[in-house]
């Protein structure tokens, strides 16, 4: 499956169970309640996936079991990048083989910090080394680094990346959008963009949010596609504080806080993030909730 009319991805959670392990049984159901929900793909093993803290055996077995739950309703991406760029080609050849990937999200090495030709070769050596279709994940929050947009135009020639994850704002969004192939998906990686990506041309969002509104975003989105901009534009206003109290503390430890609290289940995070505590429990869910 491609992502042409996958508008509204999950950045999807990792389920544990309450002593920290991985759990199968709270990865469908939290699969089947976002399904229900609008969204329309899944991102698997990313940030919010607490990738960093999953063993290679875990997260093979992550994805494979997801895969085989979501059985082709909607595409699916993973997370395979890293700060290593023999690590990154040999980890996403790994999961082209699993059946059921439809593309992989190799984000902007962290860390060492290369500059943008460096940028440039990291990109092509995975692209040109793996079957897999590629999505840059562009997140100097998390880098330190930023991808500038030529550097992006240029990668996006290569036939093998076919979009990205953006987290750089309306204007980044704006001009990946003007000097990019018509066929290049662009997303946006911040919910609180989520209505300007969509009515500026990009593809949509990689969400949070929709663990819990993916209904609500999706009614946006489809405002946005009749012209009722002013409708679209009340959810997205209703929709800004909720999104904000998501990252009060990090992440994904409220969603994981506000999916618990309406039963459905996904267990702690992982060190070195620690789950709420009840103060903080109530201070988000008071936010989520108005």
């Amino acid at each position: 499956m491609d992502f042409s009319k996958a508008e509204i991805l999950t950045a999807m959670v990792t389920p544990f169970d309450d002593e920290g392990n991985l759990s199968f049984e709270r990865l469908e159901n939290l699969i089947e309640h976002l399904l229900a929900t609008g969204t329309q793909g899944i991102l698997v093993n990313g940030t919010t996936g607490e990738g960093p803290t999953l063993t290679h055996a875990e997260k093979l077995s992550l994805v494979k079991e997801a895969v085989k739950i979501i059985n082709g309703r909607v595409p699916v991406m993973v997370g395979t990048g890293s700060n290593n760029t023999a690590e990154t080609i040999k980890f996403t050849r790994e999961v082209s083989e699993i059946a059921g990937v439809d593309a992989a999200l190799v984000v902007v090495p962290y860390y060492n910090k290369p500059d943008q030709r460096g940028m440039i070769a990291h990109f092509e050596a995975v692209a040109d080394a793996v079957d897999l279709p590629l999505f840059i994940y562009n997140i100097p929050g998390r880098t330190g680094v930023v991808m500038e947009v030529a550097t992006v135009a240029k990668l996006a020639q290569n036939k093998n990346i076919v979009g990205i994850k953006d987290c750089t704002g309306n204007v980044g969004l704006a001009n990946l959008v003007n000097q990019t192939p018509a066929d290049f998906l662009v997303y946006s990686g911040e919910d609180a963009d989520a209505f300007a990506a969509k009515t500026i041309g990009a593809q949509g969002v990689i969400s949070v949010a929709s663990h819990i509104y993916g209904e609500k975003i999706a009614e946006m989105y489809q405002d946005i596609d009749a012209g009722n901009l002013t409708a679209a534009a009340t959810i997205m206003r209703k929709l800004t504080p909720k999104i904000a109290a998501m990252f009060m503390y990090p992440s994904p430890t409220p969603i994981k806080a506000i999916l618990n609290n309406r039963n459905i289940c996904v267990g702690p995070s992982r060190l070195p993030l620690v789950p709420l505590d009840k103060e903080q429990q109530k201070e988000v869910l008071d936010k989520v909730n108005l």
